[in-house]
């Protein structure tokens, strides 16, 4: 199976060293080869609900698949700096759709007691989570595998930034 390509997009102005260090875990951890948009799109006022105070997630989606229609990269995923939320949730560092092919993560949450290398691992750790989701892999229960469900900056603190052995199989798999 050739090697898939990821599309990154920032938006709103999420800072630029951090996506652009997305890279290299990406393809080290899950091969997947990506490229940083030069487009960037605007602040999505469009997807902010007045009544959480939050930005939907599934809203900037769709805005991303609307660029990747015009992209030859086979996935994209949004990095946005805006709070981030599904209805059922308080909040969420990060949606993936693997139909759509399309995700986002937010640095938002991620920032909570955390700069500098802190910060940048959190945003490594969760860009790998939702390009796993985006080439098929699912959650995992194991606490330190990337795939697992964070619900707290600390649980990713807690993961590494590769998938276990069992993803890592999975992984394997999928890329037969």
């Amino acid at each position: 199976m050739p090697q898939k390509t990821l599309l990154l997009v920032t938006v709103g102005s999420p800072p630029s060293a951090l996506v652009n260090g997305l890279q290299e875990p990406l393809a080290t951890h899950l091969g997947v080869s990506t490229v940083v948009s030069r487009m960037a799109l605007s602040s999505p006022a469009y997807a902010f609900n007045k009544d959480r105070g939050q930005y939907h997630c599934n809203a900037i989606m769709r805005r991303l698949g609307t660029v990747l229609e015009e992209s030859p990269q086979d996935l994209v995923m949004g990095v946005t700096d805006a709070d981030l939320f599904e209805p059922d949730s308080p909040f969420v560092f990060g949606q993936a759709d693997r139909e759509s092919k399309v995700a986002v993560m937010s640095l938002y949450r991620l920032r909570q007691g955390a700069e500098g290398e802190t910060l940048r691992r959190r945003v490594q750790v969760e860009a790998v989570h939702q390009a796993g989701h985006l080439i098929g892999l699912s959650y995992c229960e194991d606490s330190r595998c990337v795939m697992f469900f964070p619900q707290s900056p600390q649980d990713v603190d807690r993961k590494s930034l590769g998938p276990c052995n069992v993803c890592r199989n999975e992984l394997n798999r999928l890329n037969r």
